[in-house]
């Protein structure tokens, strides 16, 4: 069951899952905003890094550069900018932490065993027998994605001057 081969490319995987999944479970139990966003920020991270062993190296490039780096410096300069209360949350019960850490344990035990049990098909050749990753995701995205493509550049240029309208609106009151 567990004859696994440790090569360079498992291990990578594992410490990377290790980052993502702590970084998660920090987002969710610190309680300053700032220490939120830095571990949000290694999320990121470790998701950049599961691109680059996926051999898509530019959606890697694409995750540090956006989201690890402009998404968090974006939060942390909203939180500087803002006012926040800093309150102190109620410290959990010990029960409460007892049952979170069996939950903890008992989703990863199942998350586990369905991943050991599922035969996963065999690895397709790549579109193409495409060597350069981002020239292929440039033709897919303005070929046969250029509406949805487009659709999301509109939604994000809405939702960047409702959140400049309302923070007007709030500087005003």
């Amino acid at each position: 069951m567990f004859n696994m081969d440790w090569t360079g490319e498992y291990v990578a995987f594992i410490v990377f899952s290790a980052v993502i999944i702590s970084g998660a479970v920090f987002m969710i139990n610190f309680t300053k905003v700032v220490h939120m966003v830095v571990s949000l920020a290694a999320v990121f991270i470790g998701i950049a890094g599961m691109f680059v062993l996926l051999q898509a190296e530019f959606l890697a490039f694409v995750q540090v550069l956006i989201y690890a780096g402009a998404i968090s410096i974006l939060m942390i300069f909203g939180i500087m900018m803002t006012k926040h209360g800093d309150r102190e949350a109620e410290s959990k019960s010990r029960l409460h932490k007892i049952a979170a850490g069996i939950g903890a344990i008992a989703l990863f035990g199942i998350l586990f065993y369905a991943i050991r049990q599922t035969e996963f098909p065999a690895q397709e050749q790549p579109l193409h027998g495409a060597e350069d990753n981002a020239m292929e995701i440039g033709k897919l995205l303005f070929t046969g994605y250029v509406v949805p493509f487009e659709l999301v550049s509109v939604l994000l240029t809405v939702a960047f001057i409702g959140a400049i309208v309302l923070a007007k609106k709030e500087a005003n009151e």
